[in-house]
């Protein structure tokens, strides 16, 4: 068995190939090739803490496994990851184990790499300035993505601690796709009102971007949130949308809290939400006209991880990284 480390993940999976990986994961989940439960949730005790299960199996090399999550907020306090993740592939004609894989910077590769596949799929040709809500791990990979997809040049980056933004700004400034203007900005108007994207990456339970930040033509990824509980986006903005995109139809109404809010109040129609991959195949067309607003929800499937890292393991066996284990001895 393979372990990949995540320096290994991140050598091995490039954004252009998560991007791709994702790519070729949403075409298997529109042409029926996968098996994807929703997440299992199971809560520890005296901890306010969670562990998520989420398995799949797609028609993919390596396309069998799953990933474990541990959310536990109280960790930051002991200066400590609040959120933790490890990735299993098995072989899909033995089962035996084949890899073992650093799940939390997967999850930020791979959810970037889904807004970047999204932000090719709906946002405008012309799109320059990107603004981003959050200032954490994700929130990194949001704009590294976005910027493989659309010619930025302007990042303009909201946290609800300024010192955050500040220091998110200097740390992406002119890495890699990412422009030399990068500035952090006092409200989420100040983001939002000269962008032609938004990414919202944050765990916030009350809406961050609301209905009258929104102007004609802007495309949203929204990433951070995937309990009903919580919500980055104003359910009057899913509603306002002319297009709304989620990662799978079923997952969004069992998650996804401002999607289904907006349907609770009526504002949205469950009919209504595109899968990505129907966007993906062309079953469905994207953005029609230059003024449309169009939103990504994401609530993230297990799908999207065994593409990844399936990518990231080939790579790196093919290249020398990582540590080979043999988990049947002794």
């Amino acid at each position: 068995m393979l372990l990949l480390t995540a320096t290994d993940l991140r050598a091995s999976l490039p954004m252009p190939s998560a991007i791709e990986a994702m790519r070729e994961a949403f075409r298997c989940i529109a042409e029926g090739r996968v098996e994807i439960p929703l997440r299992t949730a199971i809560r520890v005790p005296g901890r306010d803490a969670v562990m998520l299960v989420m398995p799949a199996r797609c028609d993919l090399p390596l396309g069998l496994g799953g990933k474990l999550v541990s959310v536990f907020p109280r960790n930051r306090a002991r200066g400590l990851p609040a959120i933790h993740a490890t990735v299993v592939l098995l072989d899909p004609d033995t089962g035996a184990p084949r890899a073992l894989v650093e799940g939390t910077a997967l999850t930020a590769v791979r959810t970037g790499a889904v807004s970047g596949l999204a932000t090719e799929l709906l946002a405008r040709k012309d799109a320059t300035v990107l603004a981003v809500i959050g200032a954490g791990a994700q929130a990194r990979t949001q704009v590294e993505a976005v910027c493989c997809v659309r010619r930025i040049e302007r990042v303009l980056v909201y946290s609800r601690t300024a010192a955050h933004a500040e220091r998110f700004a200097e740390e992406v400034r002119g890495r890699g796709p990412v422009p030399g203007d990068v500035r952090a900005v006092a409200s989420v108007a100040d983001a939002v009102g000269a962008a032609d994207v938004v990414c919202t990456a944050t765990a916030s339970p009350d809406p961050v971007l609301r209905v009258e930040h929104v102007r004609p033509g802007l495309h949203v990824n929204a990433v951070g949130s995937f309990t009903p509980a919580m919500r980055e986006l104003d359910p009057a903005l899913i509603g306002r949308a002319d297009l709304v995109a989620v990662d799978q139809r079923a997952a969004a109404m069992a998650e996804a809290g401002e999607v289904i809010a907006a349907i609770e109040l009526g504002v949205a129609e469950e009919g209504r939400l595109v899968e990505l991959g129907d966007l993906v195949v062309g079953r469905v067309a994207g953005r029609s006209r230059g003024e449309d607003v169009t939103v990504f929800k994401s609530v993230g499937l297990a799908i999207q991880d065994l593409a990844a890292a399936g990518r990231a393991v080939e790579v790196a066996a093919r290249e020398g990284r990582g540590i080979e284990v043999d988990m049947t001895e002794g």
